[in-house]
């Protein structure tokens, strides 16, 4: 029963954010969640993560336990007991063995923030990934607003043309005008047709794109709100540049990546500088053991014994030692264990220049890095740059295309009346209604244009993306 009211909440949720719409905040959180790319650089950083965990307890002793258990035929000497021995022979070894590095010319410190870089390094990556996926959508989403707008705009183009054509009628009928005329609005009510067909293809490819990005899994139940949007060009006017660039360097996740990246690069140099220094390791070892030739000792016994010499024979009393069974597991274990504790020093001498390659190899991607860092900057002042210069562009154009939607506007205001008296054909009158629509296009165009060009400079600024 829970599981029925749990399911009917959520239909109930979805089909809520289906009629109010889908804003720019909701299809980018979507889009973060769900695109595949992300998840795979997140995973992908997870890694990065776990090495560095790594390198940290790679500084813990090493802790090892063994065990063997043998079966020996044919001669030999019994470790436990030094008897020779021709039989089968069980015998069993158990150990424990730990060991640490004391000094290693500080290869593993240096090794430590390497890693821990690297995986900062990869975390301001997934960020920047997520960043211009964001700046997608947002591109995606003002583009599917602008083409549902060019969509009324069409459809409101056609409308007229309708009226028209019913006037027109209305005056071929009652014998005022030539029926020629009336063709004439046919032909440009059929063009208006086919341009809304075209904005109305154009508005469902940008839906379909918009989806995609997301990866939004569903063809139906999508709509997306449209705000009211107004040209601010007092907000491009009052930032410069510089400042624009400045705040980008501090904030744009490329940026720090890459500084991430300089660290991890230093590090790993050091931590191969470190490997021509002496290392000094320290081991201990704990083991015992069992031998199937062990016996329980019984005690001596006295046997004589007579010697023959140049003399004459000389007799004398020995004692002998008297075994009994074998000795148990549990005493044997006890009675054979040893300890170990012992030092290694070990100095590198010659290994065939591989140190010194890596030393080599570790510096030049230290200035790789640094040249990368460099480009990353060089190639952030130049987009912003550009990407100032083409808001000015839009912004100018979008000032040119509304005044010329007023005097297009105001021209096609007396067209019309000029051809509902005759004075004009209905060329004149179509040609007067198509600079209208050709105005409201262009000015839609500059509009939408100029906005994304904002949200560009936004972006650089670390603002967020919204409308």
């Amino acid at each position: 029963m829970r599981t029925i009211i749990l399911s009917f909440l959520l239909v109930f949720a979805f089909g809520i954010k289906a009629q109010s719409g889908w804003d720019l905040q909701q299809c980018i959180s979507y889009a973060v969640a769900h695109n595949i790319g992300l998840k795979q650089s997140a995973l992908n950083n997870e890694i990065n993560k776990n090495n560095s965990a790594q390198t940290k307890a790679g500084v813990l002793p090493s802790l090892n336990l063994g065990a063997q258990h043998t079966y020996n035929n044919g001669q030999k000497i019994d470790p436990y007991t030094n008897k020779f021995a021709s039989s089968t022979v069980l015998s069993e070894n158990f150990y424990g063995q730990a060991q640490i590095t004391l000094w290693s010319g500080l290869y593993q410190y240096n090794n430590i923030k390497a890693t821990e870089y690297n995986y900062l390094s990869g975390v301001e990556n997934l960020k920047q990934l997520q960043n211009d996926l964001s700046l997608n959508i947002a591109n995606a989403y003002i583009t599917t607003i602008f083409s549902e707008e060019l969509l009324k705009i069409s459809q409101n183009q056609r409308d007229i043309s309708k009226e028209q054509l019913d006037r027109t009628q209305k005056l071929v009928e009652a014998g005022s005008i030539s029926q020629s005329i009336q063709y004439d609005i046919l032909a440009q009510l059929a063009n208006d047709d086919v341009n809304v067909t075209t904005a109305d293809n154009n508005y469902q490819l940008s839906m379909l794109n918009l989806k995609q990005l997301m990866n939004f899994d569903s063809v139906t139940n999508f709509t997306i709100v449209k705000p009211s949007i107004e040209v601010e060009s007092e907000k491009l006017l009052n930032d410069n540049i510089m400042f624009i660039y400045e705040t980008a360097l501090k904030n744009q996740p490329g940026i720090k990546s890459g500084s991430y990246t300089i660290l991890s690069a230093t590090k790993t140099y050091a931590a191969t500088k470190g490997r021509i220094s002496p290392s000094l390791t320290m081991a201990g070892t704990v083991g015992t053991g069992y031998s199937g030739l062990a016996k329980d000792f019984i005690g001596n016994t006295s046997v004589t014994q007579t010697l023959i010499t140049g003399v004459g024979p000389i007799t004398y009393n020995q004692d002998v030692p008297v075994f009994g069974n074998t000795t148990g597991f549990s005493k044997q274990v006890s009675n054979n264990i040893n300890k170990s504790l012992g030092f290694t020093l070990s100095v590198p001498l010659f290994n065939g220049l591989s140190t010194t390659t890596n030393i080599k190899n570790s510096k030049i991607n230290l200035m790789n890095a640094y040249l990368s860092q460099d480009l990353k900057k060089q190639n952030l002042y130049k987009t912003i740059v550009q990407a100032y210069a083409n808001a000015k562009a839009a912004l100018n154009k979008y000032k040119a295309t509304r005044a010329s939607v007023e005097a297009a506007n105001i021209s096609f205001k007396y067209a019309q009346q000029k051809f509902d008296a005759g004075v004009i054909n209905a060329f004149d009158f179509s040609t007067a209604k198509n600079r209208v629509f050709a105005a409201e296009s262009n000015l839609l165009q500059s509009k939408y244009d100029y906005i994304f060009k904002l949200k560009v400079l936004d972006y650089y600024q670390g603002i967020p993306l919204s409308l």
